[in-house]
């Protein structure tokens, strides 16, 4: 198993977050503005984000199983794929922050 740069995961879904967050009005060259907040308000969009990757998921596959002719396949993979992928980097952020407040717990002061 290999260990996850929580840094570069946490940059990587933002960029992702940015892409998917309204690009019909940002015009083309146009970045995303950048949000200024508190650690807890990044971890619930993080959450929440998850929470519809995995919500479009589930919807992409009920609508393949129902016969829908404008669903594929392939995007039911991917959108799957990627709803697992953001659920298990969530899973390591979460288990990183678990051992970090391990560590202060244990911090004689």
């Amino acid at each position: 198993m290999t260990t996850i740069d929580v840094n570069s995961l946490l940059l990587q879904m933002r960029r992702i977050s940015a892409q998917t967050e309204m690009p019909a009005l940002r015009g083309v060259g146009e970045t995303a503005p950048t949000q200024k907040g508190t650690f807890g308000d990044l971890l619930k969009q993080s959450i929440d984000g998850v929470a519809q990757s995995q919500g479009k998921a589930a919807t992409m596959a009920a609508a393949f199983e129902r016969g829908d002719p404008g669903v594929d396949l392939a995007q039911v993979m991917i959108q799957g794929q990627k709803a697992d992928l953001s659920f298990r980097a969530m899973n390591e952020v979460r288990n990183k922050m678990v051992d970090a407040y391990k560590e202060i717990m244990n911090m004689s002061i």
